[in-house]
């Protein structure tokens, strides 16, 4: 049901694609993939189905691009962290970028990409594997950031890049489970510090 030319039927004048995938985002990031229904998506966002359809693509298109969003904005403090000098360095700004994204109070709590299908059924099934991938890449990033780590001496030479990347990711993704459930900012910051205190751990 689209229009001629790049009229869609449905998407109201001064449609603003950007926004509408903002707040496409938000919807996701709080009621997870399969808890996002599509009226709750169209609502949120100000259009129609065929609308949301014409310029995003399904449920799954939509949720994939909302994921993007989400890794460039909210989340971008992961690829900053790379950038820090030393390994360090790296872990604190992603556990501290992990305690400020996952405790904004303009934003829903904890992180899109583990809650968004901690629960999935079948029908979730293609996002949860979305977010496993992302996951997976946010930990072979900081791993391959902590080899180079130790090849410049940075790290003692015996560390093990991919042990400390998971030990990194995984107190990085449980302060994201701990804020959905009503941890404030405050003490997850004590866990993150917490977690610093003996870097690396042995």
């Amino acid at each position: 049901m689209t229009g001629h030319g790049s009229t869609v039927v449905g998407r109201p004048r001064g449609f603003d694609a950007d926004e509408a995938l903002h707040q496409a985002m938000l919807v996701f990031w709080k009621q997870g993939y399969e808890g996002a229904s599509l009226t709750d998506l169209t609502n949120a966002m100000g259009i129609t189905k065929t609308s949301m359809y014409a310029a995003f693509g399904n449920k799954e298109q939509l949720f994939r691009k909302a994921l993007e969003r989400y890794t460039e904005g909210p989340a971008a403090y992961g690829l900053r962290a790379m950038e820090e000098p030393t390994a360090r360095a790296v872990a604190t700004a992603f556990l501290n970028g992990a305690v400020r994204t996952t405790t904004q109070p303009d934003c829903p709590a904890g992180c899109m990409g583990v809650q968004g299908a901690l629960a999935a059924g079948d029908a979730g099934t293609p996002a949860h594997e979305a977010l496993v991938k992302w996951r997976n890449v946010a930990c072979r990033r900081i791993e391959e950031r902590f080899r180079r780590a130790v090849e410049e001496g940075d790290l003692p030479p015996d560390a093990s890049a991919r042990g400390l990347a998971l030990y990194v990711t995984t107190v990085a993704f449980g302060i994201a489970v701990q804020a959905t459930g009503g941890i404030g900012r405050a003490d997850l910051q004590e866990v993150a510090d917490a977690a610093l205190h003996n870097w690396p751990p042995a």
